[in-house]
């Protein structure tokens, strides 16, 4: 049983006549008294008269995926069963991290009847959001008190990565396309693959001139290249506790997702083979062989459950992986934090094993708000400077120790790590180096 916000009204109510009765000499605590043995009466009554929530049956409708940050609509479906008209109101017990409504949902269903209710959601967090249960509360005919009933009614949605670095994808496959020479721009890659023959232009590179087919053709011929397919691009994802450091609205992981994701689409239009490994001390996700359409799906699916994890990463466990699946030779994108000396030592003594055989990127997600620069005005600005140049500091001795192992040092903020990862794959492509 539950009352309403009517009772406590309908027991001031009584005050008055009770303040007046003292006020005539009367005692008026027996009257009190009787008023509110009355006021209770009601409530009781009207619970008793109000439809029972156990007479109920709950279904739901619910989406199989979202993405982060997405608004969606569920739908509880409630029907009354029992004999009387429920009236009154619904929550579902949606998680926190669901983004479900804090108002209570209103309920007016005739006996026998079914209404749908529909919740919105907008989940905050990736993985599965569930709700174990739903509260009905039926309030009776005078809205003085009520019943209510927890009733079990499991629900769940899977949540994935929400790829918002897509909105970068257009202008780089215009630029891929313009590489592969399919579209009226021409502009052709320095690639190793054989693509045709054209007529030479003032400007062309001359030392593209195929001079036994301009003397078959009795004028001079260009040979035209495209970067060449069937590469193979892995994608490494550190998920040990640097990728828990807060970048922006998000994770360092989160970033790196948006990056994976955005290099994964990218790379399977061009017709190279992507695969992904997400790894700490033990392999959290891992997708190979998916191509084509197939791929950034698998790539989101994969990724959906996949927390930073607390404890170091076991850089030997990951070099030996990545040099099982560079048979051939391949662009390694390694994505995790360049910030540390200490801690980057055993992934810096796994760098060279890689670069003798494959292009290594890595790729750093920073705060690129966080800056200490000119003079500080107090103690605590002095402190501050000196840390963000400690770091900086630190920084810049990671990179130049991946710089002399061979591989390529990239540092953005969480917004520009996509796109410039992005980049980088293609200018590899255009200058015939992947």
């Amino acid at each position: 049983m539950f009352v309403t916000g009517r009772l406590p009204v309908l027991v001031a109510l009584g005050v008055v006549p009770v303040v007046l009765l003292g006020a005539a000499g009367v005692d008026p605590w027996g009257v009190l008294a009787g008023w509110l043995a009355l006021c209770l009466l009601i409530a009781c009554g009207d619970a008793a008269l109000a439809a029972s929530p156990a007479g109920v049956d709950i279904a739901r409708r619910l989406p199989a995926r979202v993405r982060r940050d997405e608004a969606v609509e569920t739908e509880v479906i409630v029907r009354s069963t029992g004999p009387r008209h429920l009236r009154g109101w619904l929550r579902d017990g949606w998680q926190p991290t669901a983004g479900g409504p804090e108002e209570r949902a209103a309920l007016d269903i005739p006996a026998g009847e079914s209404r749908r209710v529909r919740v919105p959601l907008r989940p905050r967090r990736r993985g599965e959001v569930r709700t174990e249960f739903v509260v009905i509360r039926s309030r009776g005919p005078l809205g003085v008190a009520g019943r209510q009933r927890v009733i079990p009614a499991y629900g769940a949605v899977r949540v994935l990565p929400p790829f918002a670095s897509r909105r970068h994808l257009p202008s780089r496959l215009a630029r891929l396309r313009e590489l592969d020479g399919s579209t009226s721009v021409q502009i052709r890659g320095r690639g190793t693959e054989f693509d045709s023959l054209r007529e030479y232009v003032r400007g062309d590179d001359v030392r593209s001139i195929d001079w036994r087919a301009s003397a078959r053709a009795g004028t001079t011929m260009l040979k035209t290249w495209r970067p060449e397919r069937d590469r193979h691009v892995v994608i490494v994802v550190d998920t040990g506790r640097t990728s828990a450091m807060r970048v922006g609205d998000g994770t360092r992981l989160d970033a790196a997702m948006e990056a994976t994701l955005l290099l994964g689409a990218l790379a399977a239009r061009a017709g190279d083979h992507v695969h992904l490994v997400m790894m700490d001390r033990a392999e959290r996700a891992h997708v190979s062989g998916v191509a084509g359409a197939a791929l950034v799906p698998a790539l989101v699916e994969a990724m959906a459950d996949v927390e930073p994890q607390l404890i170091d990463t076991d850089w030997s466990g990951v070099a030996a992986l990545v040099r099982r699946m560079t048979v051939r030779p391949a662009l390694v994108v390694l994505l995790t934090a360049q910030d540390d000396p200490a801690a980057s030592r055993a992934f810096l003594a796994a760098l060279p094993a890689w670069t003798s055989r494959s292009r290594v990127l890595v790729g750093t997600a920073t705060d690129e708000e966080i800056g200490a620069d000119g003079p500080p005005a107090d103690a605590e600005q002095a402190y501050l400077t000196a840390a963000v140049q400690r770091a900086r500091s630190d920084a810049a001795r990671v990179a130049a120790g991946i710089s002399r192992a061979g591989a390529v040092a990239l540092t953005a903020d969480a917004e520009t790590l996509p796109p410039r990862v992005a980049d980088h794959y293609l200018a590899l492509k255009l200058r015939g180096l992947l």
